[in-house]
């Protein structure tokens, strides 16, 4: 269970705020303040099985990062099992919506890959049950992202590297974002979480055999589309990762080094 006010740190992880103002930035020490929306959200007992993974995951510094609140609406790309859904779906409530969309190709390959098949069955039964009515599950091309009215926020954890991945396409990363980008509201976000690569190291290897991306080709890709850099949480940050061995490696597994970039369509 999420106790607000804590520090959220552990050996070699620190948790800082960053958020861009112009071309200066303004630093937040973590504990993040916490709506009670949020927490609300996070103690709903229909995820209790969620609460063990919440500090390790660090949901409550996500959450806030998002700025996800009552009412809004939401397009989750490559929802998993559903651990951020089941979050958004009980903070944007009843009046909100949260689009949960599964690329054509990955669904394809789930069959010969374990981990996909079983976040496949969480996800759709998730999308069956009625405590997340709000939630509508989708499965398009990946380079087609598409919700029926622009969202206020797109959000997608520990899987923008994989768009980079043969089998997905190849994807034209800079359309792809341009389409994140009109499916936003003016002054919508885009926040991206994933497993960090060391920076300049090789595109293919760190998305193909490690499942990391490189940060500052994420910050590229993304600002090209018209983006504008708006934020960072560090929390995720461990000074322990090499950067440089696989995700799934025993030594690493479950406390990679990950950053956590938020994006804004400019209002105009």
């Amino acid at each position: 269970m999420f106790v607000q006010g804590r520090m959220l740190r552990d050996a070699g992880i620190g948790a800082v705020l960053v958020v861009a103002v112009g071309a200066a930035a303004t630093v937040y020490a973590s504990p993040v303040q916490v709506p009670a929306y949020v927490t609300a959200a996070m103690n709903d007992p229909a995820r209790a099985a969620d609460h063990v993974n919440d500090e390790r995951r660090r949901m409550a510094d996500v959450l806030v990062l998002t700025g996800i609140k009552p009412g809004d609406s939401v397009l989750e790309l490559v929802p998993g099992g559903g651990y951020w859904t089941r979050a958004f779906s009980g903070i944007v409530g009843a009046t909100g919506r949260v689009y949960t969309m599964w690329p054509e190709r990955m669904q394809n390959f789930a069959p010969v890959h374990a981990l996909l098949t079983k976040s496949l069955h969480n996800w759709r039964r998730l999308a069956l049950t009625p405590h997340y009515a709000n939630v509508t599950p989708m499965v398009q091309p990946a380079a087609e992202p598409w919700v029926p009215h622009a969202v206020d926020v797109v959000f997608t954890a520990d899987n923008y590297h994989d768009l980079h991945q043969p089998y997905m396409g190849p994807l034209d990363m800079l359309a792809f974002d341009k389409r994140i980008y009109a499916a936003l509201k003016p002054g919508g976000v885009y926040v991206i979480v994933d497993h960090e690569a060391a920076v300049g190291s090789n595109e293919m290897i760190d998305v193909n055999f490690l499942h990391r991306i490189d940060p500052a080709l994420v910050r590229r890709e993304v600002e090209s589309a018209g983006f504008v850099f708006d934020g960072e949480s560090r929390a995720l940050k461990n000074s322990k990762d090499p950067l440089d061995v696989s995700i799934f490696d025993p030594s690493i597994r479950g406390h990679t080094s990950q950053f956590m970039f938020r994006f804004r369509k400019p209002r105009r």
